[in-house]
């Protein structure tokens, strides 16, 4: 009778296991036939967002043409005449080669121009940087002007300390560099902080632990630290600095700048146009020399 039993008892049990079982792999069902669905929806969201970014920067566009009176169309069709121009009046001859030695010259004087100033700024630009950086805490009041300084000095263009400094400088190479030296002081101060208060805190509270000074902890804990980031950092405002003294030396009447403004202005395209290629030539060599760099360091 207790067997009997216990097999009446047990297919309640079964019946119901069973009917819990179809229930749940109905709800399965039912979550496989949603997920569609919802993945439709996002799909959808996504579609009317790129919809509407899509025809915002249409209507921009169609504003910004008509506002400056641009035709697409025009523009276009001015690229095989510009193509000819080009190849009649901007290939070097025999009598722009003999300007080569005079273009050199002043290549090698903005090249070098270029690579003390990025040198000046990084040395003014690392310990300005030390008073702002979080991770020396010299004085929360000292961080924030150090940064508003920085931020100051960064966003204003080099163009625009040039013709500023021609005020009080004039034409000089003394204008150029200032102009310069100002903007990449601000951008590597900037830069520099950023990478100091990257540097591990552990390392910054050992030293202090062992009662190191202020020079110590710089000279011992934070310079090795990013020591491959300054140098990346200079070698790439190197490059940034020699295209930029082209600009700076057609205001300042300085360098390989005044060089192509003059041969420029007086028409004579194939010995701009060495100037251009001369340029050229020295940033890909200086890009591949510090890419090598680089590589090494890092």
């Amino acid at each position: 009778m207790s067997d009997r039993n216990r097999d009446e008892d047990w297919w309640p049990q079964r019946i119901w296991q069973q009917i819990k079982g179809r229930q749940h792999e109905s709800d399965k069902h039912i979550k496989k036939a949603q997920r569609p669905e919802n993945q439709a929806s996002v799909f959808t969201k996504r579609k009317r967002t790129f919809t509407l970014a899509f025809l915002v920067v249409a209507g921009i566009y169609l504003l910004s043409s008509i506002a400056a009176s641009f035709n697409l169309t025009d523009g276009l069709q001015s690229f095989p005449k510009a193509f000819v121009w080009i190849t009649t009046n901007l290939i070097p001859n025999e009598e722009s080669l003999s300007r080569l030695p005079a273009i050199l010259k002043k290549l090698t004087e903005t090249a070098f121009v270029a690579i003390t100033v990025t040198v000046c700024a990084a040395i003014c630009a690392f310990f300005f940087s030390l008073l702002g950086s979080s991770t020396i805490r010299v004085n929360p009041w000292i961080a924030r002007s150090v940064r508003v300084v920085a931020a100051f000095f960064r966003n204003v263009p080099d163009v625009v300390w040039a013709m500023l400094l021609l005020f009080s400088f004039g034409q000089n190479v003394l204008t150029g560099f200032f102009a310069l030296f100002f903007a990449t002081f601000g951008l590597l101060t900037r830069t520099f902080i950023e990478s100091i208060d990257e540097v591990s805190a552990e390392c910054v509270e050992a030293l202090n632990a062992t009662g190191a000074t202020t020079l110590q902890i710089v000279f011992q804990g934070i310079i090795p630290s990013i020591m491959s980031v300054i140098i990346s950092w200079i070698l790439y405002m190197i490059e940034t600095n020699i295209r930029a003294s082209t600009l700076i030396g057609i205001l300042t009447a300085t360098g390989i700048g005044y060089q192509f403004d003059m041969y420029y202005k007086q028409m004579n395209y194939a010995a701009a146009s060495l100037v251009v290629i001369a340029i050229v030539v020295l940033v890909i060599a200086i890009e591949i020399t510090s890419t090598r760099i680089r590589k090494v360091i890092m």
